[in-house]
C-alpha cells in the first residue's frame, strides 16, 4: 500500500474560522496525519496521511464527531479474476495510488471493489487501466452496466472444468506411460545418442511430447497471473504456484536431456496434475463463494421488473389497465397487484383487501392484512386478494432498495479483526519463499539428500502454503452473517459494528416507541348511566375534531367497535385541560379533572378515587361530562411491547447492564422500568441530555454502550454510542442514524443482533484457526519432517489438493451461518 497519501477531501458544514481551527486542531493530534489544512473557501480538507495508520473511515468518523460531513463520489465496480487474498490486496494497493481515490475496499466473495473517489480527478478508464495491468478484467460499474452475473459465473466454471478434465486425463496418461514400460521412442533416442553423444531419456521425450499442450492449457491462467505479479514487483500466490509448477516442469525437461539433472527427474505427471488440483480448488471456491452471496442475490431477486398500471373512476372501478416497466412508474401512479404477485413499489392501499407476506422486510413469517390506508412495500408478496395501490416511493427510495444498499455496503466492509489477517498475508509469501529455499538448502547441502528429494520438498512447500484460506476467513463469514441477519430484519451496517456488538457492557433504551409501542391506547372504560360503547361513541364524537394523539387513540377505538359518530358544533380546545363541544343541543366536556372544575362539574368521591387509582398507574385519564354530569372515565396508556421484558431479561443473562432514558415523567418511567426489569432510569430529560448520559456511561472508553432509539430525536445519542440501534417501522427508517437498523421495531432483534455478532466473530476466529492449522501442520510435512522417522513425503500434487481443501473448509464453515437462528428466536418458537 502507498504509505503517504495526499487527499483533497470535500468537507461540508464549516462556516467560520473557528470550524477550520477545530478541524485542524483535531486532526493535528491524530497519529498517521502528516499534514492537514482545512480550507473554508473551497470546502476542502487538504490532508496527507500515513494510510497504514489511519483509514478513510477513521477520518470520516472524526469529521462527523466535529459536526461536519465528508462527501465524495462512490461506486462499486465488478472485477473478474480475483481468487485469493493477495489479489484483493493488489487491487487496493494499486488503485489507492491514483490521485483522487480516497478509499478502496476489494471483496473476494462478491468479486467487487467499493471505491470512494473524486470524479473530477480520476476516471473509470484510469481505474480500468490499473485493473487490467494487474491481470484482472473490469466487468463494469454496479447500477450503470448490465452485468449478467450468472452467465459470467457459468462461463468461468466451464473454463475451469475443461482445464480440470484435460489436466486429469493427461496426468493419468502420463502416469500410465511411466509405469507401463512402453517406450516407442527408444530407437530414436538411441540413434541420437550414437550420432551426437547426447543421452536423451526416451520415456522423458515421450512424456514431454504428450504433456506440453495440456501443461500450457491447464497452467496458462496461473502462469499469466504469476508473470503479472512479478511485473508489478508483487509476490502473490500465483508467483509461488508458478514457481512450483515451472520448477517441476523445467526440472523434467532438464532431466530428459541430461542438462545438470539426470533421468530420475521426471515430474511431468506432477507438473500437469499440480495445476489441475489448483484449478479444482479454484472451481470449488468459485462455487462456494457464490453461495456466500446468495442472501443479497435473493434480495435483489425480490425486485419485480414489471407492474400493472391502472386508471379508476370515481366509484373506484378499474376502467383500464396495462403492463408497464418498473422504471416507467412515477409517484402517485395507481397500480393493481394480483394474488401471488410481488408488490412493485412502496405505496398506500386505496382499494381491495389482502394478506401480504412481509417476511423479507421484517423476518416475520405471519402475513399481514392490508386494506385501505395501509402501507405496502416493494418486493413483498400479495397472497390472496386484489390490491389497488398508489405509488409513494419508487426505485432506489424503496425500503427494499435501502435494505439491499445497506447489506451490500456491510458485506464489503471489514471488521477490525481482518487487519490481523491482512498483516499476516502481507508477510506470508516472503516468509514461505524463505522457508522453501532454506529447507532445500538444508536437505541438499547439510543433510546430503538427493537433489530430487530436495526439489520435491521445495515444490511441495511452495504449493501447500497458501494464505487464500486466511484471506477468505473474514469476508466469507461477514458476507453470509450480514445476509442472514437481514433475513431476520436486522440490518448491520459495517464490519466494526459486527465485531463490537457482541462486546457491549451497557444497553440504554429510549422509552417511547422503543420499549413501548409509542402510541396511546384506550385501557379502562368506566361508564356511569350508559354502556361502554355509548361512552366511547360520546368521547370519539367530540375527540374527532382534534389531532392530538390521545384524541386519535379514542377515535381509533370507536372505529374498532364500528361505531357511528355524531357531529358536534361550537367546538373549543381548552388549552392544557381538554375539549368542549355542543352535541345535539347538549354541552359535552372531555378532559382532565381541572377541566371539570373549570366548568363547575360535580365529580363524585368514587370518580375522584378512581382517578387517583389510575393516575398512580401512570395512565392518562379523560373525564366525560354531559350537561354538567359525569358520564364516565377513560384511561389511556402507551402499551409496553410484548417482548420488552424478554429482551431485558436476555440482556441481563449476558451480564449487560440496562438503562432507560426518557423525557417522560419519573412516575411513568419507573412504572415501565419496574415492569420490564430495567436497572437504571433517567426520566424527564431532553434528547440532547441523552448524549451526555451516554458519554458518562462510556466512562472514558472503559465500557461499550449500545443505545436503542427511534433514530430521529435520539440521533446524537445513537451517534455517540459504540453501537447505535435505530428502531425502524418499515417505512420511515432512520437508515443513517444507527449502526444497526431493526426493521418493524422488533425489540427482540436487539438481542438477536448481539447474538449474530458473537456467532459471526466466533466463526471468523474458527476460520482463522483452521487456516493457520492447515499451514502449521502441512508445511512441516511438505518440508520432509516425517521422512527420517516414517519415510513419509508429501508429493507436490497432493500438496496442491490439500491447499484447495483448506480454502473449501473455511468457506464451508462460513456457509453454515446460513442456517443460524439466534438463540432468542429459537426460544421464541418453542
Amino acid at each position: 500500500m502507498v504509505k503517504h497519501k495526499h487527499m483533497d477531501l470535500p468537507i461540508e458544514g464549516m462556516h467560520c474560522a473557528s470550524c477550520v481551527l477545530s478541524v485542524n486542531k483535531t486532526f493535528g493530534k491524530i497519529e498517521g496525519v502528516e499534514e492537514v489544512d482545512a480550507d473554508l473557501a473551497s470546502n476542502k480538507l487538504h490532508i496527507t496521511v500515513d494510510t497504514k495508520k489511519i483509514s478513510y473511515e477513521e477520518m470520516e468518523r472524526l469529521v462527523k464527531n466535529l459536526g461536519f460531513d465528508l462527501h465524495c463520489d462512490e461506486m462499486t465496480i465488478r472485477i473478474q479474476g480475483m481468487h485469493c487474498a493477495s489479489c484483493t490486496m493488489n487491487v487496493e494497493n494499486f488503485l489507492i495510488r491514483l490521485d483522487g481515490i480516497f478509499d478502496v475496499k476489494a471483496d473476494l466473495t462478491s468479486q467487487s471493489a467499493r471505491i470512494r473517489y473524486d470524479s473530477s480527478k480520476v476516471t473509470l478508464d484510469e481505474i480500468e487501466e490499473v485493473i487490467v495491468s494487474l491481470g484482472f478484467e473490469l466487468l463494469g460499474v454496479e447500477g450503470q452496466t448490465e452485468i449478467d452475473e450468472e452467465a459470467i459465473y457459468q462461463q468461468d466454471l466451464k473454463e475451469k472444468r475443461n482445464r480440470i478434465i484435460v489436466g486429469l486425463i493427461f496426468s493419468a496418461i502420463l502416469m500410465i506411460l511411466m509405469f507401463s514400460g512402453w517406450d516407442p521412442l527408444m530407437g530414436l533416442t538411441h540413434s541420437i545418442h550414437q550420432a551426437t553423444g547426447i543421452n536423451i531419456s526416451s520415456m522423458g521425450l515421450l512424456s514431454l511430447i504428450v504433456s506440453i499442450a495440456p501443461f500450457l492449457y491447464v497452467s496458462l491462467p496461473i502462469l499469466k497471473a504469476g508473470i503479472n505479479g512479478l511485473r508489478h514487483k508483487n509476490l502473490n500466490m500465483d508467483v509461488m504456484y508458478s514457481m512450483g509448477i515451472l520448477v517441476a516442469y523445467v526440472s523434467s525437461i532438464f532431466g530428459t536431456f541430461g542438462i545438470v539433472l539426470d533421468h530420475t527427474f521426471m515430474f511431468y505427471d506432477s507438473a500437469v496434475m499440480l495445476p489441475s488440483f489448483l484449478m479444482i480448488g479454484r472451481y470449488l471456491e468459485a462455487r462456494a463463494k457464490k453461495h456466500t452471496s446468495d442472501s443479497i442475490r435473493e434480495l435483489i431477486g425480490l425486485q419485480p421488473t414489471v407492474a400493472t398500471a391502472i386508471e379508476i373512476d370515481e366509484n373506484g372501478e378499474v376502467v383500464s389497465q396495462k403492463e408497464v416497466s418498473i422504471s416507467d412508474i412515477v409517484l402517485d401512479d395507481l397500480l393493481l397487484v394480483k394474488p401471488g404477485e410481488k408488490i412493485p413499489v412502496d405505496g398506500e392501499v386505496i382499494g381491495g383487501e389482502s394478506y401480504v407476506d412481509e417476511s423479507m422486510i421484517n423476518g416475520e413469517p405471519i402475513p399481514k392484512v392490508k386494506k385501505d390506508g395501509e402501507e405496502v412495500f416493494a418486493g413483498t408478496i400479495n397472497q390472496d386478494g386484489i390490491l389497488h395501490i398508489r405509488a409513494k416511493k419508487i426505485g432506489k427510495d424503496t425500503v427494499l432498495s435501502n435494505i439491499i444498499r445497506l447489506v451490500e455496503k456491510a458485506q464489503s466492509s471489514r471488521p477490525p479483526v481482518q487487519k490481523f489477517a491482512n498483516t499476516i498475508v502481507s508477510y506470508f509469501i516472503p516468509v514461505i519463499l524463505s522457508i522453501a529455499i532454506i529447507v532445500f538448502l538444508i536437505w541438499y547441502f547439510v543433510l546430503g539428500a538427493s537433489l530430487l528429494f530436495s526439489l520435491t520438498c521445495l515444490i511441495s512447500i511452495l504449493v501447500v502454503a497458501c494464505p487464500c484460506a486466511l484471506g477468505l476467513a473474514t469476508p466469507t463469514a461477514v458476507t453470509v452473517g450480514v445476509g442472514r441477519a437481514a433475513e431476520f430484519g436486522i440490518l448491520i451496517k459495517n464490519g466494526d459494528t459486527l465485531e463490537n456488538a457482541g462486546q457491549i457492557d451497557v444497553a440504554a433504551f429510549d422509552k417511547t416507541g422503543t420499549i413501548t409501542e409509542g402510541k396511546p391506547e384506550v385501557d379502562d372504560i368506566i361508564a356511569y348511566g350508559m354502556g361502554d360503547e355509548e361512552l366511547i361513541r360520546l368521547a370519539a364524537s367530540i375527540e374527532q375534531n382534534s389531532t392530538h394523539p390521545i384524541a386519535k387513540a379514542i377515535v381509533n377505538k370507536a372505529k374498532e367497535l364500528n361505531l357511528d359518530l355524531d357531529q358536534t358544533s361550537e367546538f373549543e380546545n381548552v388549552t392544557g385541560k381538554g375539549l368542549k363541544a355542543d352535541l345535539n343541543s347538549s354541552e359535552v366536556l372531555a378532559g382532565n379533572l381541572a377541566l371539570m372544575e373549570s366548568f363547575d362539574v360535580s365529580v363524585s368521591d368514587e370518580a375522584v378515587g378512581k382517578y387517583h387509582e389510575l393516575e398512580n398507574l401512570s395512565k392518562t385519564i379523560i373525564f366525560l361530562a354531559q350537561d354538567k354530569k359525569i358520564k364516565g372515565i377513560l384511561s389511556l396508556s402507551d402499551k409496553i411491547k410484548a417482548n420488552s421484558k424478554r429482551t431485558i431479561d436476555e440482556l441481563h443473562k449476558m451480564n449487560v447492564e440496562t438503562y432507560m432514558l426518557t423525557g417522560d415523567n419519573e412516575s411513568t418511567a419507573l412504572n415501565v422500568a419496574r415492569e420490564v426489569g430495567i436497572d437504571n432510569v433517567k426520566a424527564g430529560i431532553l434528547p440532547e441530555n441523552k448524549l451526555d448520559i451516554v458519554k458518562e456511561t462510556q466512562a472514558n472508553n472503559t465500557k461499550k454502550v449500545l443505545f436503542v432509539g427511534d433514530g430521529v430525536n435520539n440521533a446524537p445519542a445513537l451517534t455517540q454510542a459504540d453501537i447505535g440501534v435505530a428502531m425502524g417501522n418499515g417505512t420511515d427508517i432512520a437508515m443513517e442514524s444507527g449502526d444497526i437498523v431493526i426493521m418493524e421495531g422488533d425489540l427482540e432483534n436487539v438481542v438477536a443482533a448481539v447474538q449474530f455478532s458473537k456467532k459471526v466473530m466466533r466463526r471468523i476466529k474458527e476460520n482463522i484457526f483452521w487456516a493457520f492449522a492447515y499451514n502449521t501442520i502441512l508445511i512441516p510435512i511438505a518440508a520432509g519432517i516425517l521422512y527420517p522417522t516414517f519415510g513419509i513425503t508429501f508429493e507436490p500434487a497432493l500438496a496442491g489438493l490439500a491447499m484447495a481443501l483448506s480454502s473449501v473448509t473455511v468457506i464451508s464453515l462460513s456457509l453454515m451461518l446460513k442456517r443460524y437462528v439466534p438463540e432468542i428466536k429459537r426460544e421464541s418458537k418453542n
